[in-house]
């Protein structure tokens, strides 16, 4: 064993040798068969997040002829995506759905050493303990329940030398924190809000969704949630938005882009009161008669409060993304301009990194350019937003 490796790499590899890992062993065991593997992922909390490690680090991996992997807690790798070469060289270690990466079976690597440790952890070539692994480089981070913060398994990524370097764990750590921020939000959609002050309140979900969500509470006892249309949805945004309430010539011209739409504002606002009831919407002016509070009022808050990557969690997309009711519409360019603005100030690669991965970001000339500019040439983040650049100079070409 090297007399220069760091302690944490030194006590694994005593690990892995006390359980018998067999140092020239070529392949990581298999732990969970395809029947096995089917259950256990479609049963384990990360399935609903995994879409989103998809497509933030999944894709960076891709690009980086890399492999984006999710274990669960015992060290399971459930989930492998990347290149289809950079796949077909982690077959050649073992490094596949169902392995078990879990360092007292196959030595030291980063996805064990995150579970033994809980902490994000690297190891490079060298410091992997088992001789066919050496000519890989790893980082990982573990995921957290974010209510009882029980550990519920590790993200890592795995490829070449540039994949240890502090932007690419910083995108790695950036990515478990959407994770858990995403577990955190349906965890507070399948709870009710709780009443502040006495009076009833109204929870109002309409980040990234095209129908507003309410998770409402009257102070009586009675709690639920209720989907709103396309057009209701409006209304209450509009409504939430200015606690004053509007008058319905107000509404109208925040509604509807031109005069023909108007005569059909009263029949909404009697379908809206019907389904809040009198507790929650008032008339004359128009308003809501609770405690409010919205996701992308807390979008807001955050920003006030200077708290960048707070706000960048919380963000699950444009306000309304499909309404073209104008007041709607400059809620949404205001929220989304003073977050991408809030963003490029920073000056943060990692959340830039995850500004340009989202759908709303990936065409953001501006912040690929300024997170190049950031990055050091030899980053693999460097390097896929230079090819970003000329993907976008290709297509404003044409």
């Amino acid at each position: 064993m090297d007399t220069g490796m760091r302690a944490e790499v030194a006590a694994s590899w005593h690990r892995s040798a006390a359980a018998g890992v067999p140092a020239d062993e070529v392949a990581a065991p298999i732990t969970l068969d395809d029947g096995q593997l089917r259950s256990v992922r479609a049963d384990h909390p990360l399935a609903r997040v995994f879409p989103l490690l998809d497509d933030v680090l999944g894709q960076a991996a891709r690009d980086c002829d890399a492999v984006m992997a999710v274990s669960d807690e015992a060290g399971q790798l459930l989930w492998v995506c990347g290149s289809g070469t950079a796949l077909r060289r982690a077959e050649s270690i073992g490094f596949v759905e169902g392995s078990n990466w879990d360092e007292r079976l196959a030595g030291t690597n980063a996805p064990g050493l995150a579970l033994r440790l809980d902490q994000p952890s690297s190891i490079v070539r060298g410091e992997h303990f088992r001789h066919a692994v050496r000519g890989w480089s790893c980082a990982a981070a573990p995921i957290h329940d974010p209510g009882s913060s029980q550990l519920l398994g590790v993200l890592d990524v795995t490829g070449g030398d540039e994949i240890v370097v502090p932007q690419t764990m910083a995108l790695v750590r950036a990515t478990v924190r959407l994770a858990e921020t995403e577990l955190a939000r349906d965890r507070l959609v399948s709870r009710v809000p709780s009443p502040r002050s006495g009076r009833p309140c109204i929870r109002i979900e309409a980040l990234g969704r095209n129908d507003a969500l309410l998770s409402i509470d009257d102070d009586r006892g009675h709690t639920g949630h209720l989907r709103l249309s396309p057009r209701h949805s409006e209304l209450v945004l509009l409504l939430a938005s200015t606690p004053r309430g509007l008058s319905g010539d107000e509404l109208s011209v925040l509604l509807y882009e031109d005069e023909s739409g108007s005569s059909t504002l009263r029949a909404e606002l009697n379908r809206l009161r019907h389904l809040l009831g009198d507790t929650f919407f008032g008339s004359r002016p128009y308003r809501l008669l609770t405690d409010v509070a919205g996701d992308w009022l807390a979008i807001e808050a955050h920003l006030a409060a200077g708290d960048v990557a707070g706000a960048l969690r919380s963000f699950r997309g444009p306000l309304l993304p499909r309404s073209t009711a104008p007041g709607v519409v400059r809620l949404r360019e205001v929220l989304t301009e003073q977050l991408r603005a809030a963003v490029m100030h920073a000056g943060q690669p990692d959340l830039m990194s995850a500004w340009t991965r989202s759908a709303w970001g990936a065409d953001d000339y501006e912040m690929w350019m300024r997170q190049r500019d950031l990055l050091p040439p030899g980053s693999p983040l460097w390097a896929l937003a230079q090819g970003q650049l000329a993907r976008l100079d290709r297509e404003f070409a044409h």
